[in-house]
């Protein structure tokens, strides 16, 4: 599909995907969502989606102003972040490669959309408000994701680490999709992805979603620990999910906010100041996870091996 006046641009094989895994509303949503963004940013197609979640909106402050700039709800079927530490807002980042990072000479130009809030299961609207970001972002042609959460530890790990996601148990009890969509995860969180992010990151394991808003009992903390989860939160799977069948490469980082075998009540409040206190933390000491990963390093996000789209459906 293309379009002149944008030269946005969307392969036969991505549109298909996106038509398969929308339902009733087909691909229509995510296509004006991907139209609007390549209007109002002036690029054509983006490379990359970063989601940052609760506390970490300042993660990227290294990256200075953006390119461009729109309210996450003015896409369709997005909705107004509600939860503590969300903001309405995508950005458009350029993101120069005619210079050093990582140690590595790069040239040209990449785009970055960076989402600087999310919607939860919890609030109620299903999962379809959930992974409309991430359709849109899959039509506006990204190849690369990196999914940034707050999570409640179930390991020896300290509040402020930050541990790669490996893999993932999906407790939410919901799917992003609706009929016979019958999607392999098994290889949701790339691999190679995975290990660039274990050289800025402290820990790496397994995320639980959980539906929320609650948090978990004693009794579920221990029964989520014997069933392998190192982490547990309240999003990101259903959007590494949908990200990952519709060939979009998904990294993921879960920053330590609150240990879940602690006696005190978790408090969003503090978990939110935990998490942004964090990010201030690794940018003053080791330049911010999120920068140094995304920033290239061993050239991570922004290509398939192939540098073609390979459909994951089964």
């Amino acid at each position: 599909m293309n379009d002149k006046a944008t030269g946005f641009t969307l392969e036969p094989e991505r549109l298909e995907a996106l038509s398969v895994s929308s339902g009733a509303e087909g691909p229509g949503p995510a296509m004006e969502g991907a139209h609007q963004i390549a209007r109002r940013t002036g690029a054509p197609r983006h490379d990359l989606l970063v989601v940052l979640g609760s506390g970490a909106a300042d993660a990227l402050a290294s990256w200075g102003e953006p390119a461009a700039s729109l309210r996450l709800s003015d896409l369709p079927g997005v909705m107004v972040p509600v939860a503590p530490g969300h903001e309405d807002r995508l950005d458009s980042y350029a993101v120069a490669r005619g210079r050093k990072m990582a140690g590595q000479e790069v040239g040209g130009e990449r785009r970055v959309l960076v989402a600087r809030g999310r919607t939860h299961l919890y609030e109620g609207h299903g999962p379809g408000p959930v992974v409309a970001l991430s359709r849109v972002a899959a039509a506006a042609g990204v190849r690369g994701a990196v999914l940034v959460n707050a999570g409640g530890c179930l390991r020896g790990f300290h509040i402020g680490e930050v541990m790669t996601i490996t893999d993932h148990l999906n407790l939410t009890g919901s799917s992003p999709f609706d009929g016979p969509v019958f999607t392999d995860v098994r290889s949701v969180w790339d691999d190679e992805f995975a290990d660039v992010l274990r050289g800025v990151t402290e820990r790496s394991g397994v995320y639980a979603a959980v539906r929320g808003p609650e948090y978990q009992t004693m009794a579920e903390t221990r029964m989520l620990e014997s069933a392998g989860a190192d982490c547990v939160g309240m999003s990101t799977v259903l959007e590494a999910i949908a990200l990952h069948h519709l060939g979009v490469r998904v990294a993921g980082m879960s920053v330590v906010s609150d240990l879940s075998f602690a006696q005190a009540p978790t408090d969003p409040d503090e978990v939110i100041r935990l998490v942004a206190g964090a990010h201030d933390d690794r940018r003053r000491h080791r330049g911010g996870a999120g920068g140094d990963v995304l920033n290239g390093r061993r050239r991570i996000v922004v290509e398939s091996r192939s540098g073609q789209f390979t459909p994951m459906n089964m």
